[in-house]
């Protein structure tokens, strides 16, 4: 069985391939009556959007995106949201001389293995192009989220992480690397670039905060909020790793220091001197930011040649043609955006189905 469609009540199926006429997802569940047009949408996938800068795939997409169903006279109407993203300028021909040949680190033998035929043109299901379909329908779930605010950037790139007594979050959107940094924005550059240059890639670090979350989303044991973050996260192409809060540091604290002390605040509710749970406690939201950080590995898509076989079990050494990310986690900033925000609209809506 394949699995296309993620969330329980809030729920969205993506569909199409890198190099086929279009992709796009199906939004079922959202409710009635929000405002929705295609303006509302294309910000977000003018974000993720390739051929933005020199530090992005070349391929020069404009990913303007198409309402098909579920909106009338301006408003979402319940029933099931469409929304296509048509491919223009594809390339199929740059992946000829990897048709019977498998890339490592990307899905082509596991592609292989379990259906025994795959879509070599880009990767079809697998290429990162998919998640301009995930990122339509994150902008349809933060219309039912309209008091959260989901904020991501990129953390860091390969070894070198940002200083965060230098934040400024005003300089996210002014870079081409989503970065809050700007001594560190201007370090990444030459690096970036040098593994354009040198035919390679490089890992990134994303970190993602989500404010206005109220206290009580989530459920203690198999719908966790944090379990359906990282499923989210990890879902996306080319993660590798997902933390919450402080995550694996969390390991070396001792118990009073990972404790998240609290103290009485306003209105009845604790003021948190900390947040080390990533404001989840027992899979459910405290009320604190809700933050998470996620690891993407270098862009398996090389101009490097690398050893592999073909279908027949042959010996070959691996070079794959074509335009792609010299790091593929710049852009999936808005990728692990629009999965915080449909997964926090979906627990908002399961709370509001258990709790009122």
């Amino acid at each position: 069985m394949s699995m296309n469609t993620f969330g329980r009540v809030f729920r969205f199926t993506t569909w199409g391939e890198s190099h086929g006429p279009a992709l796009g997802a199906v939004v079922d569940g959202c409710p009635p009556g929000l405002a929705l047009s295609e303006s509302d949408i294309q910000p977000f996938l003018d974000a993720r959007r390739p051929g933005t800068s020199k530090f992005t795939t070349q391929r020069n997409e404009p990913d303007q995106v198409r309402i098909l169903s579920g909106v009338f006279e301006g408003r979402t109407t319940g029933t099931p949201i469409s929304l296509m993203i048509e491919n223009t300028d594809q390339r199929s021909k740059d992946y000829g001389e990897i048709a019977q040949s498998y890339r490592p680190g990307h899905a082509d033998y596991a592609y292989d293995a379990k259906y025994g035929i795959r879509d070599y043109r880009g990767g079809g299901r697998s290429s990162a192009r998919e998640t301009a379909a995930r990122v339509a329908a994150g902008a349809v779930a933060r219309l039912a989220i309209p008091d959260v605010r989901v904020r991501a950037w990129v953390e860091q790139i390969g070894t070198h992480a940002i200083d965060y007594a230098r934040f400024d979050e005003s300089l996210i959107g002014t870079n081409p690397f989503f970065c809050p940094d700007p001594v560190a924005a201007e370090e990444w550059a030459p690096i970036v670039d040098e593994a354009r240059l040198a035919g390679s890639s490089i890992g990134a670090v994303v970190t993602c905060e989500a404010t206005g979350v109220p206290a009580g989303w989530g459920a203690p044991i198999y719908a966790k909020l944090d379990a359906d973050l990282a499923a989210a996260m990890m879902g996306i192409n080319a993660v590798k790793g997902v933390e919450i809060g402080d995550g694996f540091a969390a390991a070396t604290l001792s118990g009073e220091a990972n404790a998240d002390a609290m103290r009485p605040g306003a209105d009845g509710k604790p003021e948190f001197l900390a947040n080390h749970a990533g404001g989840i406690a027992g899979g459910i939201s405290t009320g604190q930011p809700v933050r998470c950080r996620v690891a993407f590995k270098p862009t398996s898509s090389i101009l490097t040649p690398v050893p592999s076989i073909n279908s027949a079990g042959e010996a070959v050494d691996v070079r794959t043609k074509g335009r792609h990310d010299p790091c593929v986690g710049i852009r999936g900033v808005p990728v692990v955006e629009a999965m915080m925000a449909l997964v926090l609209a979906d627990h908002k809506l399961l709370h509001r189905a258990q709790c009122g």
